[in-house]
């Protein structure tokens, strides 16, 4: 099995864009990034999704990771590695995609929601987790599943989850969030991204000392 780990970040947060399209890539990915995100998403259900990866791959500066969501096939993996992906989500529990995103050196972020596919996902050799819907699961219910899984997994909760929830998912220690609709819509201005993504980062140094 090989596990690509989850890279040391200040703030492990990852905003997903979807629905962006190529035209806005490089003013709304350069505010994110601008403002302190360091781990982009662009969901595959995105317009020409593959294009704005590989813009914001080319423009986005060392350490800073760049990939997909709502990754389905290893088709789908194949591509993103040819545009320069290295951030690999999922919205289920594929082995086959995890693997072969894992061994083109990606990093790998399957969703998860019970503790069936949460083992499951890390018996196939996942970087991290995704709880999804986090806002249903809560923070408790995150807590309790991460129990029985391996301490090295990156845990993040995603869904439903915005600059308002961090605290209570510091209490039980989670410290790993996606962030959709909070940050960005469709057609949203790279200058109103600018303002939230901002926002975002001051709320998450306020709970986690940034």
């Amino acid at each position: 099995m090989n596990r690509i780990p989850f890279p040391a970040m200040k703030r492990p947060l990852i905003a997903i864009l979807r629905g962006l399209k190529p035209a806005e890539t490089e003013g709304v990915v350069g505010a994110l990034i601008e403002a302190g995100f360091t781990a982009i998403e662009i969901p595959l259900n995105s317009p020409d999704p593959f294009r704005s990866i590989e813009t914001a791959a080319k423009m986005a500066p060392n350490g800073c990771l760049i990939g997909a969501g709502t990754v389905l096939t290893t088709d789908q993996v194949e591509h993103l590695d040819a545009v320069g992906g290295r951030l690999m989500v999922s919205p289920n529990v594929e082995p086959a995609v995890i693997s072969l995103a894992a061994a083109k050196g990606m990093v790998t972020m399957p969703g998860v929601f019970t503790p069936t596919e949460a083992l499951a996902a890390a018996r196939a050799g996942a970087s991290g987790l995704k709880f999804f819907p986090a806002s249903v699961l809560g923070p408790s219910g995150i807590h309790a599943i991460r129990a029985v899984l391996p301490a090295d997994l990156e845990i993040a909760a995603v869904g439903g989850v915005s600059e308002k929830n961090f605290a209570d998912y510091a209490k039980v220690g989670i410290s790993s969030f996606g962030l959709g609709s909070s940050l960005y819509q469709p057609g949203m201005a790279a200058a109103d991204v600018a303002t939230r993504a901002r926002a975002t980062i001051a709320a998450y140094d306020r709970v986690y000392g940034g």
